[in-house]
């Protein structure tokens, strides 16, 4: 898509747009100071600095080791001072803070409860202390004059087998803050498929789910995602380029299963900066969005982990306009698309396209006018 006006967004207007984010993990976004603080008060000792600028430098360092296992050994910090109700609701409520400040209007952010039960909390415990938390940080946001709205994702570790378990508490919650359920963790070894009987029930009770798939793995954990559980997204899914062959004269040819998920409308929750620590892709230039953006897949931007890829959804909009020329055109197709694939009810999601994206966007297109004005204002000769 190509903008009326050559001008490419500038980072305030890349910031002060509206964003949609469907795949961040609440522990893998907490403030530096905030972990150094609830580390303090557990008792926790392994924490390798505690000056919050040198801790947030590590955690993006231990991240860029080009390794999915490596790069998941760093939420071992996180995940020990998120143990107790309080830091819970602590971290949920600045997370909802920290996006609303960057200019995101929904979000789906997504934890696994059974990671936060070593203090003896319960799994219904630990999502009732993350959806008042997400509350709380809602209303602040309000209170500072920005509006965002937050949906949890209930995520069942794929080496484990909770995932049934996950997925009824999903269910039993998904009209108080839940909105949906995904599995995560290293994807060799552990195919989606491990879990069917979560996924059965989930589609028996007509309720959402995505699923972590073509980000460390092939085709065959995207088509075992899709084809054997019916997944209504895919977290990350970069590795379906592989089904997608360019000819030295450009012309493209996609495979059966790129055909089917672009046919399909089917979400593809790309995480540009995260992408590249895990070696699922070279550089912002050779990633797959670039090409995927012209063949009109399902396409949407998220951050994936904040704290380790030293990210936010701006920073990734950034990366893009500078390494693709995208414009304001393009983030609102991005944005757009996200929230077509929210798992919040139609009327809802319609009602955020249209009273709150599309709107944001046109304000910020109608800038380049007034700026105009104004610069051709002053040289009228008399």
């Amino acid at each position: 898509m190509t903008s009326e006006t050559p001008n490419l967004p500038t980072p305030d207007q890349i910031r002060r747009s509206p964003k949609v984010l469907l795949h961040d993990h609440l522990d893998g976004g907490l403030r530096p100071g905030t972990i150094i603080e609830l580390a303090r008060e557990a008792g926790y000792e392994s924490l390798p600095e505690t000056d919050a600028d040198k801790l947030g430098i590590w955690f993006r360092e231990a991240a860029d080791s080009g390794s999915l296992p490596r790069y998941l050994e760093t939420f071992a910090h996180t995940c020990a001072v998120m143990q107790t109700k309080a830091a819970l609701f602590r971290v949920a409520a600045e997370c909802a803070e920290d996006l609303a400040e960057d200019g995101v209007v929904y979000a789906e952010i997504r934890y696994a409860p059974e990671q936060h039960l070593e203090a003896g909390l319960t799994l219904e415990e630990v999502v009732e202390a993350v959806n008042d938390g997400f509350r709380e940080g809602e209303r602040r946001a309000k209170a500072s004059g920005r509006r965002i709205r937050v949906g949890a994702l209930l995520t069942a570790m794929r080496h484990a087998a909770r995932a049934l378990e996950i997925a009824e508490l999903a269910n039993r919650y998904r009209d108080n803050g839940v909105v949906g359920f995904d599995i995560a963790g290293a994807e060799a070894g552990f195919p989606p498929t491990r879990h069917l009987d979560a996924f059965e029930y989930l589609k028996r009770e007509n309720n959402h789910f995505t699923i972590h798939a073509g980000e460390a793995f092939g085709l065959p954990s995207i088509w075992q995602a899709l084809q054997w559980c019916g997944a209504d997204r895919l977290g990350h899914g970069v590795k379906i380029i592989d089904d997608i062959e360019v000819s030295a004269d450009g012309s493209v040819k996609l495979g059966r299963l790129a055909s089917y998920v672009r046919d399909k409308r089917i979400p593809l929750e790309m995480c540009p900066t995260s992408n590249l620590q895990t070696a699922a892709a070279a550089s912002y230039a050779e990633h797959p969005i670039g090409l995927l953006r012209k063949l009109h897949f399902r396409l949407t931007v998220n951050t994936d982990n904040r704290l380790m890829s030293g990210t936010s959804m701006s920073r990734e909009f950034e990366h893009l306009v500078d390494t693709f020329g995208y414009t304001l055109d393009d983030m609102q197709w991005f944005t757009v698309n996200a929230m077509k694939s929210a798992f919040i009810p139609f009327d809802e999601r319609l009602a955020m396209i249209n009273e709150v994206i599309k709107p944001g966007y046109a304000e910020l297109k109608s800038e380049w006018l007034f700026q105009q004005t104004a610069s051709t204002s002053g040289s009228v000769s008399v």
